[in-house]
Parts: C-alpha cells; sequence; structure tokens
C-alpha cells in the first residue's frame, strides 16, 4: 500500500526529538500561547504580525471579520479549491462571487474577475493552489484601483516562492494551514493569519479570544493555536527546506516520467521554487482519469467546482460561467507525493500511471 500522507514514517525518523519536545513541554507548562511560534512565522515570511489561530479556515473568516467585510458585501473566490476558500465568506455573512480559472495555473482568472465585479466587491481571495504561484502584479494594481481587499489563501503553500517573494508576503492579509495534508503539519491542524496592518492584528487577536481585549468589546471566537500543537509545528518547520526538496525530487521524477505520455504536468516556472503540496496530473477525459484512479486509489483534488456544491444551489450566488473550472474538476488527479515516499512507491505509481495510459 503506497502511503499517502507519511507523518507516520516522519515520527518515527524523529521519534527521539519529539519524545524530548514533550517531555520539556510537560515539565515546564509555563506557556501561555502560541506567541513563539507566530512571532518565527512573521519573521521567515518577512511579515510585522502573526496571528495563531485553530485553523486556515477560522485565519479567513477572522480577516474578513477585521476588515469590517459583512452582509451586503460580495467577495471574489475562485471556483476551484478547497470549500473553505468561499465558506469562509458565507461565514462572515458576505456573498461569495465566484470566478473562473486559468488554464495552466489553476488560480483564479483575471479576465473572470473583471467580469464580475461589482461596486460591491470588498475583497478578493486568492488561492496559490497546490503551493503553485504565479504573478499576480495585475490582479493586484486591479484590486488597488478598485479598493479591493487582496485576501491571500497561501494555505497550501507554505515555503513556495516566485522570483524570491514568499508565499504569504504578498496579501493585505494572508493565511497559512497546518492540517495533516499540509508541507507542514501540526498534531491538530491550526492556522496563522499574517500582516502587516496593526489594527487587523489587534482585531484578530481580539476576535479568536471571545472577543476581548480590556473587556468583552466585540463578538468573538474561541479559536486557539494550542501551545503543544505550535511547539510541533515549530519543530517541523525546522526541517521545511529538506521536506520540500524531497517533495521536488520526486516531482521531477514525475515530470521526466511522464513527458511522453497525453497529460499535462505541474509547471516549472522560471523563479518558482514550488513546494508541491500536491502533485496534481491532467488528463485528456474523464475516463482516462477514473482509470488511473481506480489503479492507484488516488484522491482528486477537486472533483466537484465550488459553486455546484448543493449549499451554492440557489439564486442568491453569482458565478461566471465556469467552463474551465468544470473541466479541470473532470479530468485532474493527484498522486502521491511526500518526504517520506519510497523510491519503490514512486516508481509503482509511474509504472501504474503509464501502464493505464499506453
Amino acid at each position: 500500500m503506497i502511503s499517502y500522507d507519511g507523518w507516520d514514517r516522519e515520527y518515527q525518523k524523529n521519534k527521539e526529538s519529539y519524545l524530548e519536545l514533550f517531555d520539556n513541554f510537560m515539565s515546564q507548562l509555563n506557556y501561555e500561547d502560541s506567541e513563539f511560534l507566530e512571532k518565527s512565522l512573521a519573521e521567515h515570511i518577512g511579515r510585522k504580525y502573526a496571528i495563531g489561530v485553530g485553523s486556515a479556515t477560522d485565519a479567513l473568516h477572522f480577516t474578513l471579520l477585521a476588515h469590517g467585510i459583512g452582509p451586503g458585501d460580495e467577495v471574489l473566490v475562485t471556483d476551484f479549491s478547497w470549500i473553505s476558500s468561499a465558506s469562509c465568506v458565507n461565514m462572515a455573512g458576505a456573498t461569495p462571487v465566484f470566478c473562473d480559472i486559468d488554464s495552466e495555473s489553476y488560480h483564479i482568472s483575471l479576465d473572470s474577475i473583471k467580469r464580475m465585479y461589482s461596486e460591491k466587491v470588498k475583497a478578493i481571495v486568492y488561492v496559490h493552489l497546490f503551493g503553485n504561484m504565479v504573478d499576480t502584479t495585475e490582479i493586484q494594481n486591479f484590486c488597488k484601483h478598485k479598493n479591493i481587499i487582496f485576501i491571500e489563501d497561501s494555505a497550501q503553500s507554505l515555503g513556495s516562492s516566485l522570483n524570491g517573494i514568499k508565499a504569504g508576503s504578498i496579501g493585505d492579509c494572508s493565511v497559512f494551514s497546518f492540517n495533516s495534508n499540509k508541507v507542514i503539519a501540526g498534531i491538530n491542524g491550526g492556522g496563522v493569519v499574517l500582516t502587516d496592518n496593526e489594527f487587523v492584528a489587534d482585531q484578530i487577536k481580539m476576535i479568536r479570544r471571545h472577543g476581548k481585549n480590556k473587556s468583552f468589546d466585540i463578538l468573538g471566537y474561541n479559536s486557539r493555536l494550542y501551545v503543544l500543537n505550535a511547539k510541533i509545528i515549530e519543530q517541523r518547520m525546522l526541517h521545511l527546506e529538506t521536506t520540500k526538496s524531497k517533495r521536488q525530487e520526486i516531482a521531477r521524477q514525475y515530470n521526466n516520467a511522464f513527458a511522453d505520455l497525453p497529460i499535462k504536468t505541474q509547471g516549472t516556472a522560471n523563479g518558482l521554487d514550488h513546494n508541491y503540496h500536491k502533485y496534481v496530473i491532467r488528463f485528456t477525459d474523464k475516463e482516462i482519469r477514473k482509470r488511473v484512479k481506480n489503479a492507484l486509489n488516488a484522491s482528486i483534488h477537486y472533483e466537484t467546482p465550488l459553486s455546484k456544491n448543493d449549499m451554492y444551489q440557489t439564486t442568491d450566488y453569482k458565478t461566471d460561467e465556469c467552463v474551465i473550472s468544470k473541466n479541470v474538476s473532470d479530468t485532474v488527479l493527484s498522486l502521491p507525493i511526500h518526504a517520506w515516499l519510497t523510491q519503490d512507491e514512486i516508481n509503482t505509481v509511474i509504472k501504474i500511471v503509464r501502464e493505464n495510459l499506453i
């Protein structure tokens, strides 16, 4: 059975370090919060503030609340991502507006953004999907011209950069996820908001703690990045570059092995340092995808465009035609990729893909 996660293997390799970490933690028990990790992440990305919360979903939700976005407002979102990239808008009481994607990067399309823009639009949630990054200059300029808040959903892209610009460093606010399927994972998830805006940072700090400042000033939530979880994340961050390099080597093997096949592999643009949170290939049709998926017992990210989920099947939501999103959802497949895959497992994946296409 091919491993699709690998954290169990990572633990066995680094077991002594984890046992020492746990012993130190339980012996001291004087950590009040996750400030030590927040400071480290802010410095790593080059931000003034980092605020730890319970999940990246909470991070997106709280970011919208901190900017005063709510009922009557619209937020531009991609039609091709994990549900949190859109549901965070509903949580804030605002309305998601679904935009189509670019056929190469699978990121939200500037042309679609322009088609779907209205004066009600107050923000955009821009997703660096699968850890990939592309030049967002034109989209950022459009946002500045229209006074749209640019929220960078970097949940999947910790460690990625483009021309030296790190994921998480370009948005008015940015978020990361530490869910179990991420390049750096906590033991029970977790998320963080990064920003250079002191007011927004202070608002999110209150929101995550029941709205408390000197008193309970605003409506808030109980959303903590638990301290032991933060210590695990801190430990794993020490190995980010090594982990990323191993994923990149596996991706190179996949790219080389599939170069002669009628499938689209992930791009390797100049200046891109890709963390390969996911290694996604795209077939010419749905039936071929189904055959390879069944042979590998692989996952699809994502099989249903966001706007086609049942919760959005009402007339209350605006959506572009999203033809590309639908086609991509029908034809993509995620192959196993993590730093603890064995060479035999990599060879098996390559063999199965090739056998089902030739």
